[in-house]
């Protein structure tokens, strides 16, 4: 099914906030109800498609089903833009000015070459499309030229199994959810569950570099992959022949991140694991986020490093966004520090043994275990937080996340002064926001910061947010963070991203583009800024 065209998911698990939140949103934010809803997709007015008649017959003619070429106006405003509040805003508002031309649903790789070539033949961008989650303007294109959506969904196989080498081949189209039941069925687990599990795709989990919820135990989804197929408008390239090569620089390295600005990724084989026999998840509180973040640091270093490991700020804690379906329930755990959420998955013996161990860590460096119930109720919400936000902007608040990640030594800084942008800049502009904060993803040397920014929409919401936005990203790299951990770089962070390159870096991607994609059809202005 398509995700809701004006929103995160499926409308049916759609749910207003409790009236408890309305209230502290109210006494607490001066948030108030906007005038209007979201306005109906049949009412939003939608220019006609420029393809010249050229141009649509080439492309119909790259593709082999009849119905994998689409202009009516539902198929181009459902793939304008992603999901971050902003993209939202204005769909909701009906802004659909930078809607594709068309949206094509090639069913194989040599279909991608082929629609890539008619594109720059006929003057055309192509914007590849996976699940349609992009937080960061990843599918909305600097661009004058019409361009066209290129929706993967059609590649959704998984091509093969090596249950010898512990592998899987599969097409960039597989969902999250598809992916782990193709795998199950048989034994195994990708691992890779992001928050937006239920809607991105393979090729977009590889093209962002994302990172699931899960990473502290099987890694980083750049870390699994062992090969890709990409298609350019000058060809394919395939990367990966075995799982370490020292035959010059990996070249999977530079597909990974490239976010469909150097190609259009059509095939990903990834290491897989065993399914878990066991999973286990338990609540653990510490005195401050200081506190907590050693503790965490403890274990990421010197382990044993739990499967799932994340921390949430005094903030969060008390709001309750550490589980996110206890918020306004009566039957949530007290308010008071920071809660942890420790989870464990693996065999019977595995499991319970670094259990065991890591409690007895969590235990020295000041935790007080609170039971399985923090957990559980974590897991069971684990994927519901985008339709919490959709619920804030339909009760007139803005809520938005940013990330990064440090070093070890660098995070309080980057914690304190992200914190102190946002709320700088929000309160001076009359809204003064709630700002939370998470670690959500742990390594030997550092770690990553998620933050959730609450507060009035003020009159023009989308403008009101910019400068926050600035202020923040500014501090993240003066504090020594990265602009994105895992969300990615697309049109909202690209400026930032050229500043920690550096020139150098940015004429060396312009150069690779150059190369693969000389006529700049592909996600033009996304990632790699535009010559």
């Amino acid at each position: 099914m398509d995700m809701l065209w004006s929103g995160w998911g499926d409308p049916a698990k759609a749910a207003p906030l409790p009236d408890a939140v309305i209230g502290l949103l109210r006494d607490l934010l001066g948030v108030t109800p906007r005038p209007s809803g979201p306005a109906t997709l049949d009412a939003v007015d939608v220019p006609p498609s420029p393809l010249t008649d050229g141009a649509r017959a080439a492309l119909a003619g790259a593709l082999a089903a009849d119905d994998a070429l689409r202009d009516d106006a539902e198929s181009r405003v459902r793939h304008t833009r992603g999901k971050s509040t902003p993209d939202l805003l204005r769909i909701r508002a009906g802004e659909v000015a930078d809607v594709p031309a068309a949206v094509v649903l090639p069913g194989s790789h040599d279909e991608v070459v082929a629609v890539l070539r008619v594109c720059a033949e006929h003057g055309l961008s192509a914007v590849p499309f996976g699940g349609g989650t992009s937080v960061v303007g990843g599918l909305a294109p600097e661009t004058k030229r019409p361009f066209v959506a290129l929706d993967l969904r059609r590649l959704d196989r998984l091509v093969a199994i090596d249950e010898v080498s512990r592998t899987a081949t599969l097409e960039p189209g597989l969902r999250g959810p598809r992916v782990e039941a193709l795998l199950n069925d048989k034994g195994w687990t990708l691992g890779h569950f992001p928050q937006s599990f239920e809607w991105a795709s393979v090729g977009g989990f590889a093209a962002a570099r994302s990172s699931g919820q899960a990473s502290a135990g099987y890694g980083r989804f750049d870390e699994m992959v062992l090969a890709l197929t990409l298609a350019t408008p000058e060809g394919t390239l395939d990367t990966g022949r075995a799982p370490r090569s020292a035959a010059g620089p990996d070249l999977r390295q530079l597909v990974l991140g490239s976010e469909g600005a150097l190609g259009v990724i059509t095939a990903v084989t990834v290491r897989i694991r065993p399914l878990p026999r066991r999973r286990v998840y338990e609540g653990w509180r510490f005195s401050s986020f200081e506190a907590g973040a050693a503790a965490l640091r403890r274990l990421a270093q010197d382990g044993p490093r739990p499967t799932v490991l994340r921390l949430s700020d005094e903030t969060e804690t008390f709001v309750g966004l550490a589980q996110p379906d206890a918020i306004g329930a009566s039957d949530a755990p007290p308010s008071g520090g920071c809660v942890a959420v420790a989870g464990y998955e693996g065999t019977e013996i595995d499991t319970a043994t670094r259990r065991a161990a890591a409690r007895e860590v969590l235990l020295d460096a000041g935790g007080e275990y609170i039971g399985e119930e923090p957990g559980d109720r974590w897991a069971h919400g684990r994927y519901n937080a985008p339709y919490l936000r959709d619920a804030l902007l339909d009760a007139g608040a803005f809520a938005e996340t940013l990330e990064t990640a440090a070093f070890w030594s660098a995070l309080p800084r980057l914690y304190a002064d992200v914190r102190e942008a946002l709320t700088t800049a929000l309160t001076e502009a009359g809204t003064p926001p709630l700002v939370m904060c998470h670690v959500s993803h742990v390594y030997e040397n550092g770690a990553s910061l998620y933050f959730t920014v609450v507060s009035a929409q003020g009159e023009d919401p989308v403008a009101h947010w910019e400068p926050a936005k600035r202020a923040a990203n500014d501090a993240i790299l003066a504090a020594g963070g990265t602009i994105s951990h895992h969300h990615g770089v697309g049109t909202d962070h690209r400026d930032w991203y050229v500043r920690e390159i550096g020139p150098l870096g940015v004429r060396l991607l312009q150069a690779v583009k150059a190369e693969v994609d000389p006529s700049g059809v592909l996600n033009p202005g996304v990632l790699v800024p535009v010559r």
